[in-house]
């Protein structure tokens, strides 16, 4: 990965804690999804898998290294936080003014997590990859270059996901881990437990990453990444964007592969793929696997030829797909990948623009939390990155759509959309807005430039919360 991430406004050795070891997993029990053992849903593209998938042409190009199966410096270790763990403030680097959450596009003073496992080990490479599991929660806490200094732990980036959820971003919360893509660096990744599980392949898509000549300049990413490398427009030169998922033909011959890890790798490679999640420096691919997992595709030898060689034709094969005739989840169960997913953020900048209302961007709630006032308080939005910016998924005109408003201390939402030189284009909610459980049906307008959004609330010695939810309605 390169070192800056692209984000819409600029943007060791891992060990499991006591009582939360992977080795609790038994062969041939998965457990249940949406657990530390099995993150993320049945329904998510990380356990679901295409049906008759059609691939592409393009093969990854040689680089100046071999493939091979990433663990260490550049990969990432998994911490599962106990109940009884003690909570962990995490501050910025010296010399940057907090932690960069690309969620709200702002730097937080501080992260405060309640539980913080005993034994965190960030990767020792630049990118500092760790994620802490809070399955109390229900949720991963994803972390890039993170490190202790003097006692006291920092970090460049935060981003979190749901345990349960799908394990990439959506329009909305398009930030949810410290992958470029916008995942957890533990989503796809070869877990400890899986590595001897005597099972013939995992049971989930793999992450991997390839080097500049592989990866595509336009698009950077596509469906479901939401995010890339931030340069990866001027100096990727290859055809495949993060996000991709790469596949074997179903005719490729693993019986030729001797090294049962690898051949282990392949025939996941062959049922599910791997999605392109990173960017790295002169390898045409790499498998990301848990840091600890002892992996060792070469076994004890520094350099074993025949895996070498096998890693070649599997690169020489692997090709992008394209389309599908269907996906099936983790149950085997039809599934559609592309349900409409939110649009719409409460991230940016409110200022009072009646009474003197404060309030602020909680991403945890993805939603605006409202202080208490004595008079009838609004809250005016403009920051411009509150509608989707991805354009996989950028509304189009005509097209219908639901604003649905989640809130609480009787909060109501104004969503205007504004054209060119701030024209009014359409007010959705109208002057009193939209409260809790109501919602409104439009039609995208033609021409539409930004975004205004209005909290309301009355008098009220409690706080409040506002939360939109925009879909597009299917036909």
């Amino acid at each position: 990965m390169t070192l800056n991430r692209r984000v819409f406004a600029q943007h060791g050795v891992g060990l499991l804690t006591l009582g939360a070891s992977t080795a609790q997993a038994r062969p041939g029990k998965p457990g249940a999804f949406g657990t530390a053992l099995r993150p993320f849903s049945a329904q998510s593209p990380w356990n679901s898998r295409p049906v008759e998938p059609v691939l592409g042409d393009f093969e990854i190009p040689k680089s100046d290294y071999a493939p091979g199966a990433i663990e260490g410096k550049w990969s990432t270790g998994v911490y599962i936080a106990r109940a009884s763990d003690e909570p962990q403030r995490i501050l910025g680097p010296v010399g940057q003014p907090g932690v960069w959450d690309p969620d709200a596009e702002a730097h937080r003073p501080e992260v405060l997590l309640p539980r913080w496992p005993a034994l965190v080990m960030p990767a020792e490479g630049s990118d500092g990859h760790a994620d802490i599991v809070d399955e109390q929660a229900g949720l991963i806490h994803s972390f890039w270059q993170l490190r202790q200094v003097e006692g006291q732990w920092r970090a460049k980036q935060y981003a979190w996901t749901r345990l349960d959820g799908r394990g990439w971003g959506d329009p909305a919360h398009y930030f949810q881990g410290a992958r470029a893509a916008g995942v957890p660096t533990m989503g796809g990744l070869i877990r400890r437990h899986e590595v001897a599980d005597e099972q013939p392949y995992y049971r989930h898509a793999l992450a991997l990453s390839l080097t500049f000549n592989g990866l595509s300049a336009k698009p950077t990413f596509i469906f479901p990444a939401t995010s890339a490398d931030n340069n990866a427009a001027t100096t990727n030169t290859g055809q495949i964007p993060e996000g991709a998922l790469l596949m074997l033909p179903p005719d490729f011959d693993t019986s030729r592969i001797e090294s049962l890890k690898l051949r282990k790798i392949a025939e996941t490679l062959k049922r599910y793929g791997g999605y392109v999640v990173d960017r790295n420096h002169g390898t045409p691919f790499a498998v990301y696997v848990e840091n600890g997992s002892a992996m060792k595709l070469h076994g004890v030898l520094p350099w074993d030829n025949s895996v070498a060689q096998q890693l070649q034709r599997i690169r020489g094969a692997l090709r992008q797909v394209v389309s599908a005739s269907g996906w099936v989840d983790g149950h085997d169960r039809p599934v559609d990948l592309t349900q409409p997913l939110n649009l719409l953020s409460m991230r940016g900048n409110w200022k009072a623009e009646k009474g003197e209302a404060q309030g602020r961007f909680d991403t945890w709630q993805q939603g605006l939390v409202i202080e208490p006032g004595g008079e009838q308080r609004v809250l005016l939005n403009i920051w411009g990155h509150n509608i989707s910016a991805i354009d996989w998924a950028r509304p189009q005109p005509g097209q219908r759509l639901r604003l649905k408003v989640v809130a609480t201390g009787g909060a109501r939402l104004r969503l205007q959309l504004l054209g060119k030189e701030g024209a009014l284009l359409l007010d959705v909610g109208g002057t009193e807005g939209l409260g809790d459980g109501q919602s409104k049906r439009f039609e995208w307008p033609e021409g539409v430039r930004g975004t205004a959004l209005r909290a309301i609330t009355a008098a009220s010695d409690r706080s409040a919360m506002l939360r939109g939810d925009l879909r597009l309605e299917l036909p």
